[in-house]
């Protein structure tokens, strides 16, 4: 009896098969970026509690599931899962959390599909950086102590325990450091002043501000921070002497 253009047991086992695929079980991995090629990320033939010369015998592959890099094959012979290509997290997933890579395992004669799913793991392999290697200030001797001056604020293409944790900032008799939260996670610094400027006795000053990661071990950036002190009108004028004296002669030679 057909049904359309299928027969009853062709339909059958189509609705069968669509079925025994959905029932197939997901494998999930987490392996750190970076890893280099042939490492073994798992054993499939372990995890699907299978004679690893089936793999062979069913003509095993991983396909993606679209045309992006595949990052991961099957070692046919000891049925371990291992890295193709080195994967570099931040290039494939930028800040999104969490980044995820998924595979098909395929298995003929009969028919079996297995989702692979490799979770990607950051490693603390990028320094906080600054926009700019030089913030520039121009500050008036007259500014009031605690006043406060907003700096530029440090990334890290890492995420999480590695990304920017702390500020520092070189001694000086000046200024001191305040560190405040972002809303999206972030950190960033300020200056505050904490003693009077005098442009007589200082007219510029440089400091070393340092961006410091979670990580373990900790990677830095800096940058310098350079304040130009702006004069005021602070200074009354001051004669040499407090009297002066003159010779007619000398009063003459002025006149002329």
């Amino acid at each position: 009896m057909e049904h359309g253009l299928f027969s009853v047991p062709f339909f059958t086992h189509f609705v069968a098969l669509i079925l025994f695929t959905a029932v197939c079980s997901d494998m999930s991995y987490n392996i750190p970026e970076e890893t280099k090629r042939q490492y073994v990320i798992g054993n499939i033939a372990k995890d699907l509690r299978m004679d690893v010369k089936q793999l062979s015998a069913r003509k095993a592959r991983i396909d993606t599931e679209d045309s992006s890099k595949r990052y991961c094959d099957i070692n046919l012979n000891t049925g371990d899962l291992i890295v193709a290509e080195t994967i570099d997290r931040e290039e494939l997933c930028g800040s999104q959390i969490p980044c995820i890579l998924s595979y098909e395992l395929v298995l003929e004669n009969p028919l079996e599909v297995h989702r692979i799913i490799l979770q990607i793991q950051d490693i603390n392999d990028n320094a906080p950086r600054f926009p700019n290697e030089r913030i520039i200030f121009e500050i008036r001797e007259s500014a009031d102590k605690g006043q406060r001056f907003r700096l530029d604020e440090a990334h890290d293409a890492d995420i999480g325990q590695n990304a920017v944790n702390s500020y520092s900032l070189q001694n000086n008799q000046h200024f001191i450091l305040t560190v405040h939260d972002t809303a999206d996670g972030g950190k960033y610094a300020e200056l505050v002043l904490e003693k009077e400027l005098d442009r007589e006795e200082q007219k510029e000053i440089d400091m070393i501000l340092t961006a410091t990661d979670g990580g373990s071990p900790q990677r830095s950036g800096t940058a310098v921070i350079h304040i130009t002190v702006l004069d005021a009108n602070d200074n009354v004028p001051v004669f040499s002497e407090s009297v002066y004296k003159l010779t007619p002669e000398d009063f003459h030679k002025m006149l002329k």
